[in-house]
């Protein structure tokens, strides 16, 4: 994997590859676990008809963001909060998973956030130049070697691949959302708004999401009260619940990766549609911290980009979705 070449970014997220993978294969048997215990944390989603999509002024055409057309989704249950360092951590001790960024040797890691003597590797992305392949980067030291979670029980697990993320939730007894299901969660009753809570980014002056604020890539002033991950309770929640659908960290979803799969109208494409059946790259939503009106404006609800399904950063996590009992 570490010798692989780099494809060129999709956003702020750069991939270690862009093939094919495999289904991936756990290594560990899935507990049966009850309807209660799996509903725990989660928020209820009705299901039913919304606009999917957007036609925003400053979306990514390329990226597939349009047509705004009516998707029926069946009743669902989501994650109210991206999972966190602590319950992966439960994860991996009672699994003994090893995530792929611990198998490959390393993860992509902002610059901002290495020590001076960081090591890192001779693998650049030439269009964002601000990630740096570190050795030793993993979910544990999400800035490589010598640092740890220890004070961020709380936050975001990162480092995590599309891979990694199907494994914890076959874990938990759930699965990863699909793009239509985020989509609708994240919206939060909310028809066509630009974010989770409406039109204005900061409404009443009031921070909402932990996105860049300041000139990216060189000065993040954190006005938003954070310059890296937030803790996964951070801001308010939408309308459905749910806290940070918007920033923080970007969100894997089950769907492969299409810009003009879901513009044919089918009921493949309107009803509890699941992606193309084959691809490259694994839908990711919701922006990060990273995120800035110059450079990466998709923490807008709409907005969506991709990633290899072994690929890991020190942006990227996930929350789960279930079938209600």
């Amino acid at each position: 994997m570490a010798d692989r070449p780099h494809e060129r970014p999709a956003c702020c997220a750069p991939a270690l590859s862009a093939e094919v993978t495999a289904a991936p294969t756990f290594g560990f048997d899935i507990p049966r676990r009850s309807p209660r215990d799996v509903a725990k944390g989660m928020a209820a989603v009705p299901g039913g008809a919304f606009r999917m999509g957007g036609a925003d002024p400053d979306a990514f055409p390329q990226d597939g963001e349009g047509p705004v057309r009516t998707v029926r989704l069946s009743p669902f249950l989501i994650d109210r909060y991206a999972v966190a360092n602590r319950q992966f951590a439960v994860f991996v001790k009672d699994t003994g998973y090893v995530t792929e960024a611990e198998r490959f040797g390393w993860s992509f890691v902002f610059h901002a956030h290495l020590r001076p003597d960081t090591p890192v590797m001779d693998a650049t992305v030439p269009e964002a130049p601000w990630w740096a392949a570190v050795p030793g980067a993993y979910w544990k030291a999400p800035e490589g070697p010598g640092s740890s979670i220890e004070r961020r029980p709380n936050h975001p697990v990162v480092h995590v691949s599309w891979n990694d993320a199907s494994a914890y939730a076959a874990w938990a007894g759930k699965r990863l959302p699909t793009e239509a299901e985020w989509e609708m969660a994240a919206r939060g009753g909310l028809d066509q708004a630009r974010f989770p809570w409406g039109d204005e980014l900061a409404p009443r002056g009031r921070h909402r999401c932990n996105i860049w604020q300041g000139e990216f890539p060189v000065h993040d002033t954190g006005e938003d009260g954070f310059t890296g991950t937030a803790p996964v309770n951070a801001f308010a929640p939408n309308g459905y619940g749910l806290h940070n659908v918007a920033g923080n960290v970007w969100e894997w979803c089950a769907d492969w990766w299409s810009t003009d799969w879901h513009a044919t109208e089918s009921p493949e494409t309107r009803q509890d549609p699941r992606g193309p059946s084959t691809g490259t790259a694994r839908v990711i939503r919701g922006g990060s911290f990273l995120c800035h009106e110059s450079y990466c404006n998709r923490y807008r609800v709409a907005a969506r980009t991709r990633n290899a399904p072994d690929s890991t950063t020190a942006h990227t996590g996930f929350r789960c979705a279930a079938d209600p009992a």
